[in-house]
C-alpha cells in the first residue's frame, strides 16, 4: 500500500531496527513505548486492522502469535507476564491502518486498561 508507513517498513524504505522477522512476520521496536518493552509484530502483507481478515488469514494469524510469544521469551518478559494488543478501528486507538500486534512488558498494567 503506497502510503502505508509498515509497508515502507517491510520493503526497506523506512529504516527500522528489526528485532526478528520471517517470511510471514517482522517485529520492530515501538517508536512511542508505553512499557520497558514495547514491541510492534506485524505481518508483511498489507492487511488494515483483525477486522479485515477472513477465515482464509487463520493460519498468518496464528503465526502472528507464535511471533508474539517467541518475542515476549526473547525479551525477557514472558515469565512477569505482558499483554498483546490489537487496536481495530479509530475508536479503539488504531492510528496506523496495517494490523499489528503490540507486544507490552516489563511493567505492571491495570484491568481494565483505558
Amino acid at each position: 500500500m503506497g502510503d502505508c508507513i509498515f509497508c515502507k517498513i517491510v520493503e526497506g524504505g523506512i529504516p527500522a531496527k528489526t528485532l526478528y522477522e520471517d517470511e510471514h512476520a517482522i517485529v520492530f521496536d515501538d517508536i512511542n513505548p508505553q512499557a520497558r518493552v514495547h514491541m510492534l509484530v506485524i505481518p508483511k502483507r498489507h492487511v488494515v486492522s483483525l477486522d479485515d481478515t477472513k477465515e482464509t488469514d487463520a493460519i498468518l494469524l496464528g503465526q502472528l502469535m507464535v511471533v508474539c510469544v517467541k518475542m515476549a521469551r526473547k525479551r525477557g518478559i514472558a515469565d512477569s507476564g505482558y499483554r498483546v494488543v490489537a487496536n481495530t478501528g479509530r475508536g479503539a486507538g488504531q492510528s496506523v491502518f496495517h494490523l499489528h500486534f503490540h507486544v507490552l512488558g516489563g511493567r505492571q498494567f491495570e484491568w481494565p486498561p483505558g
